[in-house]
C-alpha cells in the first residue's frame, strides 16, 4: 500500500469519525430540546435514552456536560415539606406505641412457647421411665430360669 493510498484512507477514516461525533452531538441537543419541551428532568440519563449515545459520550464532550448539569440543578424538585412538629410526635408517639404492643406480644409468645416446650420435656421424661421400667421388667423376666 502506498503512502499516498493509506493517506487518503485516513483522511477518509477521521471525516466519518467526526461525521458521527457530529451526529452524536445534534441527536443529544435535539434529544434535550424534547424533554425540556415534554417538562421530563433533564439528566444525563434521559437524554441518553432519548439521543440513543452513551453516558461516556456526553460526559467526555465539556458542552453537553455542562448543559445537562445545569439543566439538571434547574430542574431538581424541591424536598418534600417537613411536617409540623405536633403532626410528627403525633406519628412517633403512635408507632412508639405500636411497637411496645408488638414486643408484649413477642415476650408472651416466647413464654407459651417455652412453656409448652417444658411440658413436652417432662412428658417425654415420663415416657422414656415408663418404658424403661417396661423394659426391666420384661428383662427380668425373660432372664429367669424356668
Amino acid at each position: 500500500m502506498t503512502d499516498e493510498a493509506r493517506a487518503k484512507r485516513t483522511q477518509t477514516l477521521t471525516t466519518a469519525a467526526k461525521a458521527k461525533s457530529q451526529a452524536k452531538i445534534t441527536a443529544a441537543e435535539k434529544a434535550i430540546r424534547t424533554l425540556v419541551k415534554r417538562g421530563e428532568s433533564i439528566t444525563f440519563q434521559a437524554v441518553q435514552r432519548e439521543a440513543g449515545v452513551s453516558h461516556a459520550f456526553l460526559y467526555n464532550h465539556p458542552d453537553l456536560r455542562g448543559r445537562i448539569e445545569r439543566l439538571r440543578a434547574q430542574t431538581r424538585p424541591l424536598p418534600a415539606p417537613t411536617p409540623p412538629a405536633d403532626e410528627q410526635s403525633t406519628l412517633i408517639l403512635a408507632l412508639t406505641g405500636q411497637i411496645t404492643r408488638l414486643k408484649k406480644q413477642h415476650r408472651e409468645e416466647v413464654q407459651a412457647l417455652r412453656d409448652a416446650l417444658e411440658q413436652a420435656h417432662g412428658e417425654n421424661l415420663d415416657l422414656r421411665r415408663e418404658l424403661a421400667r417396661r423394659g426391666d421388667t420384661g428383662a427380668a423376666l425373660q432372664g429367669r430360669p424356668t
